[in-house]
């Protein structure tokens, strides 16, 4: 079921009327000063700005199919014709611009404008997992720089070859989670791989997790409900490396959740660093059971990690990427694995979630 014309001008105008008591609020200094509250008003603006603009131009190009119909009706021969070329013009433009504000009147993702976690892990195939684990932390690093996201290394469990049993990190960006959201799953590679001797094409994978990043207002921790523990850190590093208890780990009782970090030289960064990827995974556990309880069925982001449970497959023989999800396949493997081309998988998949949601209405 489409949403309606009526429909669509009804919420028009509220949102019309929104737009313009935000436009006096933008100014006031008591808003300026709260920064947090300033940049989500700010990005809330921008968001309307797009749909008022749209719905203001629609009638203009309405008044302008009356005017010429009017027009046309005591108007004879070529000019007539001109008319009716004109209407017909206006009356394409006008359902172009109801079909765009269709899409931008879609409920948004409310977490479309929040910072991600995002966290990799070596699962089917041994070292070449790894391996390929850090392919990805590689192409996702190269994407955001490109997007112009901040990227922050968390935490990283190398392999013995290079790869990364685990690897998280943060993006930080407006639009970071709704980009990389549909980045959640079980990645299959299909390669010679480095660990082969035989020349033989392996089948592997590796998990990826995306996580909204969550404030301390977003989700609510008892510190009673924490167990910390310090010890000192193990692998290469610095001069702190088993010389101190800088390393963190953090259990939530009620959950289970564990988190470890001992990246950073100092005890209190590392807790830091701990107690956001804590509150990231227990913001994603609640919207978990949320969705849960709406649907009836609970599926999580990474399956079981196998090679036959994925969401995309990355065949460097042929040089395609192949999203399952939607039948997609691309033959640009080294382009999209080099984060530069992603977006033609991301873009696919956002277009294919609005016309779900357009069919749905």
């Amino acid at each position: 079921m489409r949403l309606s014309l009526s429909a669509v001008r009804d919420r028009l105008s509220d949102l019309e009327a929104e737009f313009s008591d935000l436009e006096v609020r933008m100014g006031d200094p008591a808003l300026l000063a709260d920064q947090r509250r300033y940049a989500s008003e700010s990005r809330r603006y921008k968001q309307l700005e797009a749909i008022v603009s749209r719905a203001r131009r629609l009638r203009e190009v309405e008044g302008d199919v009356e005017a010429a119909r009017e027009l046309s009706e005591e108007a004879t021969g070529e000019e007539r014709a001109q008319l009716k070329e004109e209407i017909a013009a206006s009356e394409a433009a006008v359902a172009e611009l109801e079909e765009e504000l269709r899409v931008l009147l879609l409920p948004r993702d409310p977490n479309d404008d929040k910072n991600v976690i995002v966290e990799i892990r070596g699962a089917e195939g041994g070292e070449e997992a790894n391996l390929f684990a850090r392919d990805l932390y590689e192409m996702y690093r190269a994407y955001a720089t490109r997007q112009g996201f901040k990227v922050e290394a968390m935490s990283a469990s190398p392999s013995p070859m290079g790869g990364y049993n685990e690897v998280v990190f943060r993006v930080a960006g407006d639009g970071a989670w709704s980009r990389l959201k549909w980045e959640a799953g079980p990645h299959r590679v299909q390669r010679v791989p480095a660990t082969e001797a035989q020349g033989r094409v392996h089948t592997s994978a590796a998990t990826v997790s995306v996580l909204p990043e969550a404030e301390e207002v977003d989700v609510a921790i008892d510190p009673n409900d924490l167990q910390v523990d310090v010890y000192r850190s193990s692998g290469a590093g610095g001069q702190h490396v088993n010389t101190t208890d800088s390393a963190v780990r953090i259990t939530h009782r009620p959950t289970g959740l564990v988190v470890t970090m001992q990246d950073e030289k100092s005890q209190l960064q590392n807790r830091a660093k701990a107690m956001t990827v804590l509150r990231s995974r227990l913001l994603k556990l609640e919207a978990d059971r949320l969705a849960a309880e709406r649907s009836g069925l609970r599926r999580e982001q990474v399956g079981g990690g196998g090679r036959s449970e994925k969401i995309r497959t990355y065949n460097f023989k042929e040089n395609r990427v192949t999203d399952h999800r939607i039948g997609l396949t691309l033959y640009k493997l080294d382009r999209v694995l080099g984060g530069g081309e992603l977006d033609d998988v991301l873009d696919a998949l956002s277009q294919d979630e609005r016309a779900r949601q357009l069919a749905e209405g």
